[in-house]
């Protein structure tokens, strides 16, 4: 999950380059109170952009500061996050993300966990992953001339098919991971001519009889 439920972080991938304190390894338990999509989408924003009330995510997503503010108690709850005391006041209540973003360290626990609640749990992770995914690719082609002629020139929408083992195929995704980490810090906040740029990293194999 994303740093959004879109999270890099938050994808499938074995124990990576990037593991970190600030990367919650997600077991049955959190994943069945993160797998909901309004809950995957208020984390995704607190991560992404900062603190919040329920009713600021409200206003920016449609939905009702009821709804947002009890979705948020639940991700509370789970440990996804938490008051934000700079913030808070007697009369607002700001939210902050706890982590940066979340991981599997192994599918094989959800895939072949013996509560099917736990098994659909994942499903419904890894499928408001990728929707969310094909959304924002949607968002940035919508609003592509939107962007300066250097940012209209610097993005990405490639596909490759190659065979490989799958001890290969997980080497090449750890390689993937180790480089885009190798990026993280070098522009700090603020910078001029930069934007937070969203990679998404897709690796599956492929049936062609």
């Amino acid at each position: 999950m994303s740093e959004t439920p879109q999270t890099p972080e938050a994808g499938p991938a074995a124990s990576s380059p990037h593991d970190s304190d600030d990367i919650a390894p997600l077991d049955p338990r959190s994943l069945r109170g993160l797998a909901h999509p309004l809950r995957m989408r208020l984390l995704a924003m607190l991560r992404e952009d900062g603190p919040a009330t329920a009713s600021g995510l409200a206003a920016r997503i449609g939905e009702s500061s009821g709804a947002t503010s009890y979705h948020l108690r639940q991700l509370a709850a789970y440990g996804f996050v938490v008051d934000d005391p700079d913030r808070g006041t007697a009369r607002e209540r700001w939210w902050k993300a706890v982590h940066r973003g979340s991981r599997f360290d192994s599918l094989e626990e959800f895939l072949e966990h013996p509560d099917p609640e736990v098994r659909g749990a994942l499903t419904t992770f890894l499928h408001t992953v990728a929707t969310d995914h094909a959304e924002q690719v949607g968002t940035w082609l919508g609003t592509l001339h939107d962007w300066p002629e250097q940012w209209q020139q610097a993005w990405d929408l490639s596909d490759y098919s190659i065979r490989l083992t799958p001890e290969l195929a997980l080497e090449l995704d750890q390689e993937v991971h180790r480089l885009i980490e190798s990026y993280r810090g070098r522009v700090p906040d603020g910078t001029e001519d930069s934007a937070r740029v969203r990679i998404h990293f897709h690796a599956f194999p492929r049936r062609t009889d």
